[in-house]
């Protein structure tokens, strides 16, 4: 006996993979039958902190985060409060502001491994791990 996990890309409706379910398939001399499993959830990510292992819902603490920068304000208050964003004559050499049609030019920080990336990058060492109970 074997069992073979497969992920199928599907609509939200799910409608190609209920049409799989209980088909059956040939592999060499051996039957399959195909059937449904329990999605896992894995590890759920925060959208006010943007740090995995809580939910939103569990949150205790007052404000958001950035998802881009990391900073004290809101994600789509970015080009406004973001450090990165927000013009400052102060600097040397002074930082002009992004204007809002234009995507964020800077580096990003992540709030869970620090790296150069949104938290919710898919190149995160956090999210590729999310299933991963062990690690």
């Amino acid at each position: 006996m074997a069992i073979v996990w497969i992920d199928i890309w599907d609509a939200q409706s799910s409608t190609k993979a209920k049409d799989l379910v209980n088909k059956c398939f040939n592999i060499r001399r051996f039957i399959a039958t195909i059937r449904g499993a329990n999605a896992n959830p894995g590890v759920s990510q925060c959208k006010n902190c943007w740090r995995w292992g809580h939910s939103t819902f569990s949150y205790r603490t007052q404000g958001t985060k950035c998802i881009k920068c990391n900073g004290p304000h809101k994600s789509e208050n970015h080009y406004e409060f973001g450090w990165c964003c927000k013009a400052n004559t102060k600097a040397n050499p002074p930082r002009l502001e992004t204007k809002k049609d234009k995507p964020c030019p800077h580096t990003f920080k992540c709030s869970n491994c620090c790296g150069d990336h949104q938290a919710d990058s898919t190149s995160c060492l956090f999210w590729k791990n999310q299933f991963n109970k062990e690690w």
